[in-house]
């Protein structure tokens, strides 16, 4: 399967303009995302990983550059296009309601559906399909608010399966997790990636998770934005850099980061 260039960043300058001027938050971040990979954002706390996400997906515009998305400039794009192209998993809470896990991943359907938004049998299978996928079937008749937060998470990453996008971008999906349920919602994802040949994006502070699991890493520090395989992060010494100044390092003989010794 071809793994083709699904998003591209170029001489990105991130932030946000005021009358009072512009805030630069990160700059030169020239990035390229491939069909069939699982990619993680990591950072210390502050650096910016959440306005690189946002100006990424298209939510926030640029200071400078451009982000390209299948061969088109991001901001081009309606609404409705770029639900077909990009969907997202966040981390905040549902707003009160009563649905399914079946009807919260027919949301998923929606940029597909006329305005009345019935489902197809297409639809139906699709759905159904994602929901095999990710393991979730057996859940698709609870109330969203009666599952775990493990579950709740798999089920929004299936409603981002069941849009049938080329990339899917998480924001810390990791958070409120144990360790167990950490492991198993990146290993999904890391199928997904795989089986799938979409592109999956993921912000994260589960490091030494997201070194044994994913294909390609960007690392976010004060001073520059760097993507590459992880080994070789290890090897040129970036994720030395991660944590200046705070009580952590990273041990290359482990691969692993450690906390200091006072």
């Amino acid at each position: 399967m071809e793994n083709k260039i699904i998003l591209s960043a170029k001489n990105l300058s991130t932030g946000y303009s005021s009358k009072k001027g512009k805030n630069i938050i990160g700059s030169e971040i020239n990035l390229e995302f491939k069909s069939g990979n699982l990619i993680a954002l990591i950072g210390a706390n502050g650096i910016g990983k959440s306005t690189l996400l946002r100006t990424l997906t298209g939510i926030q515009k640029p200071i400078s550059g451009e982000v390209i998305l299948n061969q088109k400039n991001i901001n081009s794009y309606s609404p409705k296009e770029l639900a077909q192209e990009l969907s997202m998993v966040l981390t905040e809470n549902l707003p009160p309601s009563n649905l399914t896990v079946f009807e919260l991943v027919a949301l998923g359907r929606q940029p597909y559906t006329n305005w009345i938004g019935k489902l197809t049998s297409e639809d139906i299978s699709i759905i159904n399909d994602a929901l095999s996928m990710t393991q979730s079937s057996d859940l698709a008749t609870k109330k969203h608010f009666e599952i775990s937060d493990g579950q709740l998470q798999k089920a929004l990453i299936t409603r981002a399966l069941a849009q049938d996008t080329p990339l899917i971008v998480l924001d810390e999906p990791t958070t409120h997790l144990d360790l167990l349920h950490k492991v198993s919602l990146l290993k999904l994802l890391k199928k997904l990636a795989s089986e799938t040949n979409k592109c999956v994006l993921f912000s994260t502070h589960d490091l030494d998770l997201a070194l044994q699991l994913s294909d390609q890493i960007i690392v976010m520090n004060s001073e520059k934005t760097v993507m590459d395989f992880p080994e070789n992060l290890i090897k040129n010494g970036t994720l030395d850099s991660l944590f200046k100044d705070e009580a952590i390092y990273f041990d290359k003989e482990k691969a692993k980061f450690i906390l200091k010794n006072d």
